[in-house]
């Protein structure tokens, strides 16, 4: 089953919501978040990347930082940017990028479940990322970022939605990225018929926010060790919104690597060929075991070899093959985690993206992906594995301070 929970909802006036929320905090670095901000004293990225109110040589990570963040999430509050709603409700969330849309739930969601893989994890996470959110949450005592889910879709919960999103929305807005966001208010019959519906799910697959969820689980023990005795039933749950898996979209996570580990693009293109069926390509590879490589100022097509009797679905993926079959024995990249010599690049900034790197001398070769399925993911999930890193770039992404939790 999985267990949602209507909320009261700290958000931002319709009237303001253009310029109160942002882009999530880890899609961003420091400078990027400060350009972003710049000029608009209402940008929830001077709560999620607080630092950037501070001087440029400040450690993101100081205490001055979070105080900065609990000072400017005081001052959104006392101005009234942020209000909090009478009434518990969820909120249907919609997304649409160019020709693509995607409706999902915005609740909460259990961190029982979550503990108990209910909620099922495909990422490994980082110690310090866990560390950074955990502290963030627990300072500001709300969580200002959902976690991204996704499910094997229902018909129940399809009906609801298409009920309540035919009714006027909540929010409606186009964000500087061209992304839209609508949100719908569900109270009432509606609210009762999804928490019936979300119980009937056999359970849930985080997508996108491994971090987020991993430092929601943190606090609730945190505070449980810090005030002893003390009840803190919020933070038994975490924010989230649900995606159906057939409107999820996941893009591909691309590769650059930095130098050809003292070979010529001559003699790495004529082992490609001895190794591999390579061409001439376009710069999208057209289905799974094809990638796309930008090698000395044109683009090959090169066909992966399938790799029969795997011991775990993982090492099925591209970038798994990818990886053991050419980055590893022919570019010297032992660990992809932690090699400086490669870089990945989110499919949303596009192949351009990758052509200018090398052009500019920042990469030596490029690889563009073809991206991973939902239904991977979710086999890899259920089959308790881990996902190669940087295998799912999800887009479009869900705004930061839209909808927050209060715990």
């Amino acid at each position: 089953m999985a267990t949602i929970r209507p909320f009261h909802a700290l958000r931002p006036l319709p009237a303001n919501v253009d310029r109160v929320s942002a882009v999530p905090y880890d899609v961003v670095n420091t400078d990027e978040a400060r350009a972003l901000a710049a000029g608009n004293p209402l940008s929830f990225l001077h709560v999620s990347r607080a630092e950037i109110d501070l001087p440029a040589s400040t450690d993101p990570y100081s205490d001055a930082v979070y105080s900065r963040a609990l000072e400017n999430f005081a001052n959104l509050r006392a101005s009234v940017p942020l209000t909090v709603d009478d009434q518990p409700a969820v909120y249907f969330y919609r997304l649409r990028m160019g020709n693509h849309q995607q409706t999902g739930l915005a609740a909460c969601y259990s961190v029982d479940e979550y503990d108990r893989d209910l909620i099922k994890k495909h990422e490994r996470t980082r110690r310090d990322k866990e560390d950074d959110r955990t502290r963030h949450i627990s300072t500001l005592r709300a969580q200002t970022g959902p976690v991204f889910l996704t499910y094997r879709a229902s018909r129940a919960i399809d009906s609801v939605a298409d009920r309540v999103t035919s009714t006027p929305p909540l929010f409606d807005f186009e964000a500087v990225d061209k992304v839209r966001h609508t949100v719908w208010r569900v109270t009432g019959a509606d609210m009762e018929a999804l928490v019936e519906a979300y119980g009937e799910l056999p359970c849930l697959y985080i997508a996108d926010g491994h971090h987020r969820a991993a430092s929601a689980a943190r606090t609730r023990k945190y505070l449980a060790e810090k005030e002893p005795g003390t009840a803190h039933e919020e933070a038994d749950w975490m924010l989230a919104v649900a995606f159906p898996d057939n409107q999820t979209q996941i893009l591909p996570y691309n590769r650059v690597v930095k130098d050809l580990a003292g070979q010529t693009p001559e003699a790495l293109l004529a082992e490609l060929k001895r190794r591999f069926q390579l061409g001439e390509g376009e710069p999208d590879p057209k289905k799974k075991g094809e990638v796309s490589i930008y090698l000395a100022g044109r683009w090959y097509a090169l066909r992966l070899k399938g790799q029969a009797g795997a011991a775990d679905i993982g090492s099925t993926l591209d970038v798994s093959l990818l990886q053991e079959q050419l980055l590893s024995p022919l570019l010297k990249i032992g660990d992809s985690r932690t090699d400086k010599r490669i870089d990945f690049v989110g499919g949303i900034r596009g192949t351009g993206e990758l052509e200018k790197l090398v052009k500019e001398g920042k990469a030596a070769v490029a690889f563009s992906m073809f991206p991973v399925g939902v239904d991977d993911l979710m086999r890899i999930a259920d089959a308790g594995e881990i996902m190669p890193p940087k295998s799912t770039w999800f887009e479009p992404k869900l705004r930061d301070g839209l909808l927050i939790h209060l715990i």
